[in-house]
């Protein structure tokens, strides 16, 4: 797939190289309706994989990119996107039932990696992360040790009281919702995880605000959706579009 020429990231406080960019991709395809692990879908003629680790591979700050990927696709990867795979110097490891076990075992991988100061833990299915909002969750993370991307909750949310027969409003000023990369610092995410005993935890931030570390909210682009259904593909292919229409337009840095 052919892509526009872009400007060069801008620089953070974070040392080149110093990030392991870990994607869990272990996952099946029901939701997507596929027999098939959803990550093989093409985007604009490029597996969705390839667009979120591509986004990652641009910023100098990533020395390392580690997906934690089922058996039964690692054919795939090694055959049909072996070219993608040499080209952004993806590592493997064997992702587990859960996402934490995912992410443990991307973490084993860059333990002895003096290099590795930082952990940024990305949805492989969030395909269209703007270099924006990873100069901002990157430099948030530099001052606070642990930073996510989020986006405010914008609808009315309701809470379901009766088993679907009632419902009240919920307050949402202060609600968001997660996105990903999720950054930390390597030595603070390890602590969170041999602290994990199990408890079920939806991302990475909840297993170190168990640790009593505050995580920083970065407000991150609606841009960056998460492909769950098929339909999630035609949205993507039009973000897409705008995306390298306006990355056309801009002048050189």
């Amino acid at each position: 797939m052919s892509q526009p020429e872009s400007s060069p990231p801008a620089s953070t406080p974070l040392s080149s190289g110093s990030v392991a960019a870990v994607l869990p991709a272990a996952g099946s395809g029901n939701r997507f309706g596929s027999q098939r692990n959803k990550l093989f879908a093409m985007l604009a003629g490029t597996p969705l994989w390839a667009h979120a680790v591509a986004r990652l591979a641009a910023r100098p700050e990533v020395g390392r990119i580690v997906m934690a990927i089922s058996e039964a696709d690692r054919d795939l990867f090694t055959g049909r996107d072996a070219a993608l795979v040499d080209q952004y110097r993806v590592e493997f490891v064997t992702g587990g039932a859960e996402r934490t076990d995912s992410v443990r075992s991307a973490l084993q991988a860059v333990a002895a990696d003096a290099s590795i100061e930082w952990v940024a833990v990305h949805d492989a299915a969030r395909p269209l992360v703007g270099d924006d909002d990873l100069q901002a969750v990157f430099q948030a993370a530099a001052i606070s040790d642990a930073a996510i991307l989020a986006t405010p909750v914008a609808g009315t949310v309701k809470r379901d009281l009766e088993d679907q027969r009632a419902c009240e409003t919920v307050d949402r000023r202060d609600l968001w919702i997660a996105l990903t990369p999720q950054v930390f610092r390597v030595g603070l995410l390890n602590r969170a995880y041999q602290k994990h005993n199990g408890r079920s935890a939806t991302d990475d931030a909840q297993l170190v605000e168990r640790l009593g570390h505050d995580v920083v909210l970065v407000r991150g682009s609606a841009d960056n959706l998460k492909i769950t259904f098929p339909e999630d593909l035609l949205v993507a292919e039009a973000i897409l579009a705008r995306q390298s229409n306006h990355v056309a337009e801009q002048p050189p840095r």
